[in-house]
């Protein structure tokens, strides 16, 4: 009986240190902070895009590629809020 405890511990100590989140390593903390930091960077390049348009330094086309960069940025920010607002209430119809 002592042998399997003894076990048991043993185990536990060797799979805890894979369960505990490493510092350097980022996650999905990391993955998401680069989505907004990469939406905020396309978002800034439309509007950069759009003032020179209007100021007569850039070409239509490039404006309308900008717009269609930031519409597509947007309805994906979109989806992926939708998504998590369903999966939260999912999670809270769910039997205690």
């Amino acid at each position: 009986m002592e042998m399997k405890s003894l076990s048991a511990i043993q185990n536990y100590t060797s799979a805890k240190p894979a369960t505990t989140p490493a510092d350097g390593e980022g996650g999905a903390g990391a993955a998401l902070k680069g989505m907004v930091g990469d939406f905020a960077a396309t978002l800034a390049k439309s509007e950069q895009v759009a003032q020179s348009t209007m100021m007569g330094n850039a070409d239509p086309h490039a404006l309308v590629q900008a717009l269609a960069q930031t519409e597509l940025a947007v309805e994906t920010a979109v989806n992926v809020r939708n998504k998590v607002v369903e999966a939260y209430q999912e999670i809270l119809r769910m039997p205690v």
